[in-house]
């Protein structure tokens, strides 16, 4: 019995586990200097749309579980209110993950974190979002009035931590 719901969590795993499709490989890319995010809005870890605001500065997102991991390392260990102090939000793509298992684990783990994480759940979305992005590395988009001036890639949290520290 056991090894028969092993198998079966197993094949969920990797039935979950969806390439990305042709069609979403010609999306436009969203994260593109000069371009506008104003019209941007991703659900939060408890279910709330959340919209970006003029005086959003920085947005970084972690496109990989490893980086997802340590921007969340990062933040707990800073005061709940560290993201609004420095006009930044912080996108995880969590599209990869199995439908089962995000729910099963993922969702309820991120429920209980201090700090607001705006989630990129779905191949398409992902797909605008990371098109040309480096994946394994924290991508920081700087903005001015909701529209793109730089982006920059991070390879790890004491990069991100010094880039908050010199701002």
């Amino acid at each position: 019995m056991k090894n028969i719901i092993l198998s079966l969590l197993l094949a969920f795993t990797f039935i979950g586990c969806s390439s990305k499709s042709d069609e979403n490989q010609n999306v436009a890319a969203k994260l593109v200097v000069g371009k506008s995010l104003a019209d941007m809005q991703l659900n939060d870890q408890h279910g709330k749309v959340q919209k970006l605001t003029p005086d959003t500065k920085v947005i970084f997102f972690s496109f990989s579980k490893a980086m997802g991991h340590a921007c969340n390392a990062l933040l707990e260990k800073e005061s709940p209110d560290f993201l609004a102090k420095h006009h930044a939000l912080y996108v995880a793509d969590v599209s990869p993950a199995p439908s089962l298992i995000k729910k099963m684990f993922i969702l309820p783990d991120l429920e209980k974190l201090k700090f607001p994480i705006l989630l990129i759940n779905d191949d398409k979305t992902s797909a605008e979002f990371s098109k040309g992005m480096k994946k394994d590395s924290i991508v920081v988009v700087l903005l001015d009035n909701e529209t793109i001036t730089k982006i920059l890639n991070l390879k790890d949290t004491k990069a991100l931590e010094a880039f908050f520290t010199q701002k």
